[in-house]
C-alpha cells in the first residue's frame, strides 16, 4: 500500500540516522499529538498536552541536546554535513501532525544551538557555555524565542538587503559592562513561553551600518522583560505568539552573540538558512499529511458505485497534487543537502543561497496553500468540518506563507539575485 514514505527522496540527499529519527519521531507524533490536535485550537492558551510532547521530545528523547557540540555535552549534530537533512526531517515529521508545533520545536531549540556554536564566526565562548548548559543539563524543556517583529517596521527588519536594520527601534546600549535593552516586539514564535529571547537591536536608531544591528541574549526572568497574554489567531495554536517589552533589561556585555557586524551576519543566516529550511518542512510536513487524508477519503468514498478515486476527473486532480507535493518535496530535501555541503554549494551568507532559499519557499508556500484548497474542494462540505483535519492544515499552512516578509520579500530575494536586478 502506497503511503508517505513514497515520495522521492534521492538516495544522494539521506541523513546516516534519518531512518532512524524518522522511526522515533513519527512514533512519538502519532501517539501524543494526532489523536488530540484538535484541541489545540479550543485550548489555545494552555494545553498541558504540548507540555508533556515538549518534555518527552527535548529531554526524554533528548533533542534539546541534538545540535550542540560533544564537547558542551551534546552529540554534534550540527557539526556534521547532514546537520540540514536530518533537522528538515523531523521538522516535517512534527509538522505532519501540527504545523504550529513544528515551528515552536524548530525556533524553540534551532536557532540559538546552531547559529552561535558552528557558524564560522567568532565564537563566543563564555556566552556558548553558559546557554549550553540550559539545553544539556536540564531535566525540563528549555524554549528560545528570536525576538525581531516591532509594531512600526513589519517584515522590513527583515529586509535586510535594503534596510540594514535602519527601522529597528529597540536599543541596545552599552554601560560599563553591561547591556540596556528597550524597546517592544511582537509577533515571535514562542514569545508567550520562551525561558530565552535573542531581541534583534539596533546600537543607533536609524542605521543602516550592518555593525550597529546587535543580537542579545536575553533570559526571559530578568527584570525588565514583561509579556502578554497569548494572541488567539486563526491557526497554529500551539506556537504562542505574543507582545514582549524590555524595560531598562540588563544582560552583561558578553551576551551579545558575535559582535559588530558578524550579528547581522547571524541574523542573515538565521532568516535565510534555519527560517527557510523550518518554512518549506512545515509545508510539506502539511501535505503530506492531507496526502493522507485525501487517499483515506477518496479510496471509501463511493460515487455511482466505485471508490471516488476511479472518477476520472477527480484522479485528474489527485494527480495534481501528488505532483505538487513530489516537486516540493524534492526541492526542500534538495535546499536542506544545500545546507549540509557548503563546501560543495556555496557559503551559507552568499547572495546565491539566499536567493535559492527564497525561490524554494515562494515555490513550495504556494504549492502547499494549493494542495489544501483542491483537497478541501475534493471533500466538499466534510473538508471544512472537523472531522478529517483538512481545514485544520488549510488554516495553519497560510501562516508560513506570511511570515519572514511574506511572499513579496521572496519573490524581491529571488529576482535580485537571478535577474541582477539594482534597486529592489
Amino acid at each position: 500500500m502506497r503511503t508517505i514514505d513514497d515520495f522521492t527522496v534521492p538516495k544522494e540527499y539521506e541523513a546516516p540516522i534519518e531512518k532512524l529519527l524518522k522511526k522515533i519521531v513519527r512514533s512519538l507524533v502519532d501517539k501524543e499529538i494526532m489523536p488530540y490536535r484538535r484541541t489545540f485550537d479550543e485550548e489555545w492558551r494552555h494545553n498541558p498536552r504540548i507540555e508533556s510532547f515538549y518534555q518527552k521530545l527535548f529531554v526524554d528523547i533528548g533533542a534539546q541536546r541534538f545540535l550542540w557540540p560533544a564537547e558542551y555535552g551534546g552529540w554534534n549534530v550540527g557539526g556534521s554535513n547532514w546537520i540540514g537533512t536530518a533537522a528538515y526531517v523531523v521538522m516535517e515529521e512534527i509538522a505532519r501532525a501540527d504545523t504550529g508545533l513544528a515551528v515552536a520545536f524548530g525556533c524553540g531549540i534551532g536557532w540559538s544551538n546552531f547559529m552561535i556554536a558552528f557558524l564560522p564566526m567568532r565564537r563566543n565562548e563564555r556566552l556558548l557555555e553558559e546557554i549550553s548548559n540550559l539545553y544539556t543539563k536540564s531535566d525540563k524543556p528549555v524554549i528560545a524565542c528570536m525576538a525581531m517583529t516591532e509594531p512600526q517596521g513589519g517584515s522590513d527588519i527583515e529586509n535586510t538587503e535594503i534596510e540594514h536594520g535602519r527601522t529597528i527601534q529597540t536599543t541596545a546600549e552599552l554601560d560599563g559592562n553591561e547591556w540596556v535593552i528597550n524597546g517592544h516586539k511582537l509577533w515571535p514564535t514562542n514569545s508567550a513561553e520562551a525561558d530565552l529571547y535573542g531581541v534583534i537591536c539596533t546600537t543607533k536608531r536609524g542605521s543602516t551600518d550592518d555593525r550597529d544591528l546587535a543580537v542579545i541574549m536575553v533570559p526571559a526572568d530578568k527584570p525588565g522583560v514583561k509579556r502578554g497574554e497569548p494572541y488567539h489567531k486563526a491557526g497554529m495554536a500551539a506556537d504562542l505568539n505574543t507582545d514582549i517589552w524590555f524595560d531598562n533589561v540588563r544582560v552583561p556585555d558578553y551576551y551579545r552573540a558575535c559582535g559588530p557586524g558578524e550579528d547581522m551576519v547571524f541574523f542573515k543566516s538565521t532568516l535565510d538558512n534555519i527560517g527557510v529550511l523550518g518554512s518549506i518542512s512545515y509545508c510539506v510536513g502539511a501535505m503530506k499529511n492531507v496526502y493522507e487524508i485525501l487517499k483515506e477519503y477518496v479510496s471509501k468514498k463511493t460515487y455511482h458505485g466505485r471508490p471516488l478515486k476511479e472518477n476520472d476527473a477527480i484522479a485528474g486532480v489527485l494527480s495534481d497534487i501528488t505532483a505538487k507535493i513530489e516537486a516540493s518535496h524534492l526541492m526542500a530535501r534538495q535546499f536542506a543537502r544545500m545546507i549540509d555541503r557548503p563546501d560543495q554549494y556555496g557559503s551559507y551568507f552568499s547572495s546565491e543561497i539566499r536567493a535559492k532559499s527564497r525561490a524554494t519557499k515562494l515555490f513550495v508556500c504556494e504549492r502547499c496553500n494549493e494542495v489544501c484548497s483542491e483537497a478541501m474542494d475534493i471533500l466538499g462540505i466534510h473538508g471544512y468540518d472537523r472531522d478529517h483535519d483538512i481545514e485544520k492544515q488549510w488554516r495553519d499552512v497560510k501562516m508560513i506563507q506570511l511570515w519572514m516578509g511574506g511572499k513579496q520579500i521572496c519573490e524581491m530575494e529571488t529576482a535580485r539575485w537571478f535577474y541582477e536586478c539594482e534597486t529592489l
